[in-house]
Order: structure tokens, then C-alpha cells, then sequence
């Protein structure tokens, strides 16, 4: 005679929770992926938008950039909050990444700024288009740069507080936030030129060493005043309703923020030495 060790609803039960559990475990490794799988969709529509090539698209293209951001934050901190991360989603992000940051506000950097000046028959016009090719290959070129050396060394030492170099989608987002803030493609070659040394500032920026805030050190989860509720708030609401000039706001109080960061350290740095 045979004796069964497990009573017949523990037979039933238990292969039921182990599958449930499996399944569990496969949609938490999913979740992540399909935040990434829509930063990369975003990216791909800002692509098709800008090549479409009215103020209209343009603006649909900045948007697309922005979402993507959001997106971009979501599936790291969905990973981390529910301990899936893994190698896979790590270059899969990145590869996403250079999609929706880096290819995509290059070509937007380029139509929005240069491309309408590219009917003038005058060589000075023409030159000020082949510098913008050239600008768009050294944002993007930085951009992989900046990928590649966030997956080899991560963060800055010390901890998660720290970005070495600007963040991937905060260089996209000033791009995608001026376009947003203004709309209509640069007319004039001499805005231009100064379009694009904000486009080659954002570059150097990407590759550089400056250290950007990362704000993963916050703990979201705490008790907060009151009126940092309130602040966030009506941020919210100002990002909602006066949206060009908040994130327009947002993105250059983000993009000096480092470096004014790197010039505060640099001074204590040569006072320490000269007390020393």
C-alpha cells in the first residue's frame, strides 16, 4: 500500500502557487520593460514627427521627448522598487535611450533650428546647415558616450546622489523645452548659431565630469511639511497649465545647477589647497 505524505487539496494547492507565483515573478521582469518599450515608442514618434517638419510636428516631437522622459524614470525606479533589475534591462534601456535622446533631439535640434535656413541659395547659409549636420553627430556621439560610461561606472562615487556628467534625458529635455517654449523654427542664422552652441554645450555637458544631482537619495516614502506638498502641488499645476515657460524654467535651473555645482567645488578645492 502506497501512503501519500500530502493530503489531496495540498496536492492541488501547491503546483496552483507555485504557477501563480511564477507568473507573478515573469509580470514584474515585464513591467519594467514595457516603460522601456514606451520610451522607445516615444522616441521613434518624435522622429517621425520632426521629418514631417511643421511648427505643429515640432512641438508633437518635444512632447513625445518629454513623455519619454517620464517614462525613462519610471522603469528604473519600477526595477529597483521591486528588486527585477538585471543586465538585459540595463542595455536594453540604454538602447532606448540613444533612440529617444540622443537621435531624436538631434534631428530635432537640426530641423527646428537650421533646416528652414537651408532654402537660402547664399554660402553663408549653406555653411551654417553643414555645421548644424556637424552639431547633431557630436550631441548624438556624446550622448552614446554618456551611456556607454554610465553602464561601465555607474553613478559618481560615493553613493546614488550623483550623476557623473549631464543625464541623457535632462540634455534631450532642454532641447525638447525650448522647442516646446517657442514653436515656430528658428528664421534668423544668427539665433541659430547660438542654438547650436547651446546644442554643442549640451554635448560637452553629457561627456564632461560635472556631477548632476540625481535626486534617488530622496526619500519619497517620508513624512514631508506640509508645504512641500503644497509646493509640488502647484508645480504640478504650473507644469500643466503654463507649460512652456515651467519646463523651459525646469530644464535651464537644471542644466546650470551642475555647473555652478562644479565651480563651487573648484573654488574650495584651490582654497583647501592654498591653507593647506
Amino acid at each position: 500500500m502506497e501512503f501519500n505524505h500530502l493530503d489531496p487539496i495540498g496536492n492541488e494547492e501547491e503546483p496552483r502557487r507555485l504557477f501563480r507565483n511564477h507568473r507573478l515573478r515573469r509580470g514584474i521582469y515585464i513591467l519594467p520593460s514595457v516603460f522601456t518599450v514606451a520610451n522607445l515608442l516615444c522616441g521613434y514618434y518624435a522622429i517621425l514627427a520632426t521629418l514631417d517638419g511643421r511648427s505643429a510636428d515640432f512641438d508633437n516631437a518635444a512632447r513625445a521627448i518629454g513623455i519619454a522622459i517620464v517614462f525613462d524614470s519610471l522603469d528604473g525606479r519600477v526595477a529597483r522598487a521591486m528588486g527585477t533589475n538585471s543586465e538585459f534591462g540595463k542595455q536594453f534601456d540604454s538602447l532606448a535611450d540613444i533612440i529617444s535622446f540622443g537621435i531624436a533631439p538631434a534631428f530635432l535640434a537640426y530641423a527646428w533650428g537650421v533646416r528652414t535656413l537651408a532654402v537660402a541659395v547664399s554660402p553663408e547659409q549653406m555653411h551654417l546647415t553643414q555645421l548644424g549636420w556637424l552639431v547633431g553627430f557630436v550631441y548624438l556621439g556624446c550622448c552614446a558616450w554618456r551611456l556607454a560610461r554610465f553602464n561601465i561606472q555607474g553613478m559618481a562615487p560615493g553613493g546614488n546622489r550623483y550623476f557623473v556628467g549631464m543625464p541623457t534625458p535632462a540634455a534631450a529635455g532642454m532641447i525638447a523645452a525650448t522647442v516646446h517654449a517657442f514653436k515656430n523654427p528658428i528664421q534668423d542664422g544668427r539665433v541659430s548659431v547660438l542654438w547650436l552652441g547651446l546644442v554643442v554645450v549640451l554635448g560637452l555637458l553629457m561627456s564632461s565630469t560635472v556631477r548632476y544631482s540625481s535626486f534617488k537619495d530622496i526619500e519619497w516614502a517620508r513624512r514631508r511639511p506640509s508645504l512641500i506638498v503644497v509646493v509640488l502641488v502647484l508645480l504640478l499645476g504650473a507644469m500643466v497649465l503654463f507649460s512652456e515657460a515651467t519646463l523651459m524654467l525646469i530644464a535651464s535651473v537644471y542644466l546650470v545647477s551642475g555647473i555652478a555645482m562644479y565651480v563651487v567645488r573648484s573654488v574650495r578645492h584651490r582654497l583647501a589647497s592654498r591653507h593647506a
